[in-house]
């Protein structure tokens, strides 16, 4: 049980931080004015900002390794 969630809560985490990065490259978002009500709308706006967040914490951590390079 436990192995299952914490499966579906990394799955959530890298499913959001790829919304993050589509965002970024081509400026593609959900439309969450489509949601009706405004607390599904603000937790999914949380979930998209945390998102970016991992996905600015992935850029900082790759910049700093000898493994990839800025082209």
């Amino acid at each position: 049980m436990f192995g299952t969630l914490t499966h579906l809560a990394f799955d959530a985490l890298l499913f959001t931080a790829f919304l993050a990065g589509v965002k970024r490259t081509t400026g593609l978002t959900p439309a969450l004015a489509q949601v009706p009500n405004k607390d599904i709308r603000q937790l999914l706006r949380s979930y998209l900002e945390f998102g970016e967040y991992v996905f600015d914490f992935a850029v900082v951590i790759f910049g700093r390794s000898a493994s990839f390079e800025r082209k």
